[in-house]
């Protein structure tokens, strides 16, 4: 089992800024960037469907982990294919409702519900049997709050507005996943089902948001992902430095 280092080696030094993260990078012949997840369409930040109230708009994500699994009928398109370390991330973010005030009202039914605050991690999982996954590095918690309404990715902005990221080291198979332990509004919903699609961390009842918190949010913790969705996009990505001298399991 490969736990998250808690200080990263020489060759690589990780910033998070406005949560999409400078890094330098390893002076190997081996270190190439790829950005997971990334297909043709951009990142975005989510929108309720225009006549669409926000009781019945699905773009809020909720106390669980989640998977793309399709996007831009890109199959798997989070899959890591070769060994490295992830060194950023991108995370698109609604702004729910333009008015201030009825956002703060929103933002605090939200809160109450699902137990905070906007929240995310970035999670590195492991592949199972029967659509099973193991958490097997993870990054920090990030609030949100500060930035609803706004695509977070690189080039990015300085000084960093959250603290050290410390990379995640992936091997060959691994996915990234981003785990909410509370809520945050990263769905785009209403899109070709055959071409997008995305899996949480949940059993049953997948119609509604998760009863019980799901969200696997330590290193070791598994869960079978048997709630599937087509149509949607998570809106995040991830950055891999991939190098030969990353850890193997």
């Amino acid at each position: 089992m490969r736990t998250m280092n808690t200080r990263l080696s020489p060759v690589f030094a990780v910033l998070v800024a406005s949560v999409g993260l400078a890094a330098v990078v390893p002076a190997t012949a081996s270190a190439q960037p790829v950005e997971l997840g990334q297909t043709s369409t951009p990142i975005v930040r989510p929108v309720c469907t225009k006549g669409t109230s926000l009781a019945s708009c699905k773009i809020v994500l909720a106390r669980t982990t989640a998977v793309e699994t399709a996007s831009d009928a890109v199959i798997n398109p989070v899959r890591v294919n070769r060994q490295g370390w992830v060194v950023a991330f991108s995370i698109g973010l609604s702004r729910l409702v333009p008015k201030a005030k009825q956002r703060a009202s929103i933002i605090k039914n939200l809160d109450s519900e699902f137990g905070g605050p906007p929240q995310l991690q970035i999670s590195v999982l492991k592949p199972g049997k029967n659509n099973s996954y193991t958490v097997t590095a993870t990054s920090g918690t990030y609030q949100l709050l500060p930035f609803l309404g706004q695509v977070i990715e690189e080039p990015l902005s300085v000084p960093p507005k959250f603290t050290t990221f410390t990379a995640l080291p992936v091997v060959r198979g691994d996915v990234i996943g981003i785990t909410v332990p509370t809520w945050a509004p990263v769905l785009t919903y209403n899109l070709a089902a055959t071409q997008f699609s995305y899996r949480q961390s949940r059993r049953a009842n997948c119609i509604n948001p998760a009863a019980n918190n799901t969200a696997q949010t330590k290193v070791g913790d598994s869960a079978d992902y048997h709630c599937y969705y087509t149509g949607t996009r998570v809106e995040y990505t991830a950055t891999e430095i991939t190098d030969t001298k990353a850890p193997h399991k």
